[in-house]
């Protein structure tokens, strides 16, 4: 195989792409994944959320290994492709702000450093002043909207973000927005990123973020920290409950388990939560226990095997995220 080819990457249709891995997921565990591929077993969950395309090499690699076939409808893509027309646009942007290319860079940076420190932080901006929002007292909302950042949100020092598939999580995507506005009467603004086949949420307020990490977030790489559910929630069966649904709305998934004995097939639907973080899968194995489920661990999953759990887990804990309930109530088989 060429160097031009391993660099090639494989573009697969809305959705087919997780779907694809569902399947090889069936015949090995994402730890022989990742080892096959050569990569971590994060970077399996990210292209099995279609956060990122797949290299042509791991598609092939993983279908073989699996036996799994290769959708016919895929397309390839360099993977170096879109560089060219990054380049133009950011000359352009640099063209229209300063009307030409600098030629000495360094000293247009030296320059503003001394505007900076002489003028420009002691003018006073709107831009620069942190804009108020509200704070929530605590409720099983605030708790289930801790779940959703815990899940599939993060902290950056002046942003807060969720990022969602732009197809299968659509729906909910609304629901995120709306329970954002709610909470702390922010409207976010969503970006779709479409080459990443997915939609950011965002909320640029830097009292959010403190807020929040008031509140038990972390800033910053949560898998690092090794986050786990905060304190407050832990202590309150309810909002334990809500945290545990925005959780699993996000980082979890609902899929079916197919086996066969003496020539018949049985199917039953079974629940996967994900986490890198170690406390974080303990806190939700505990919880469930708590609550009379029997979860089991496996990797870095925390599961629900039994019909009768499965059951009382939409019953009991339910989900805001049609997909799960679409994927749960679905005919099996």
């Amino acid at each position: 195989m060429t160097e031009t080819l391993k660099d090639n990457r494989a573009v697969f249709p809305p959705g087919r792409q997780r779907v694809f891995l569902e399947h090889v997921l069936r015949k090995m565990p994402v730890t022989d994944m990742a080892h096959a591929c050569h990569c971590s077993e994060r970077t399996i969950r990210e292209w099995r959320r279609e956060r990122f395309s797949m290299p042509l090499r791991a598609v092939r690699t993983l279908a073989t290994k699996a036996s799994v076939p290769i959708p016919r409808d895929i397309s390839i893509r360099d993977a170096y492709a879109h560089t060219s027309t990054a380049g133009k646009i950011g000359i352009a942007a640099v063209v229209a702000k300063y009307g030409r290319i600098p030629h000495n860079e360094k000293h247009r940076k030296e320059q503003w450093r001394l505007w900076w420190e002489s003028t420009g932080r002691f003018e006073k901006n709107p831009i620069l002043e942190a804009k108020p929002i509200r704070k929530p007292r605590k409720s099983t909302s605030l708790a289930e909207f801790i779940g959703i950042m815990m899940g599939d949100g993060g902290l950056s020092e002046y942003q807060a973000v969720v990022t969602l598939h732009h197809v299968d999580d659509f729906e909910y995507a609304s629901y995120v927005t709306e329970l954002i506005e709610k909470l702390f009467r922010v409207k976010p603004r969503i970006y779709h990123l479409f080459k990443k086949s997915v939609n950011n949420i965002v909320v640029s307020r830097k009292e959010l973020v403190q807020y929040s990490h008031e509140l038990g977030l972390p800033i910053g790489n949560k898998v690092k920290q090794q986050f786990d559910i905060p304190e407050w929630i832990k202590l309150n069966q309810n909002y334990s409950i809500a945290c545990l649904r925005g959780l699993v709305d996000t980082d979890g998934c609902v899929f079916t388990h197919k086996y066969r004995v003496k020539g018949t097939w049985y199917a039953y639907k079974k629940l996967s939560f994900t986490s890198a973080s170690k406390p974080l899968r303990q806190s939700i194995h505990d919880l469930l226990r708590k609550l009379e489920f029997h979860p089991r661990m496996a990797g870095e999953d925390v599961r629900l095997d039994r019909v009768e759990d499965m059951k009382r887990y939409f019953k009991l804990i339910g989900s805001h995220n049609p997909k799960h309930l679409r994927r749960y109530e679905s005919t099996l088989g």
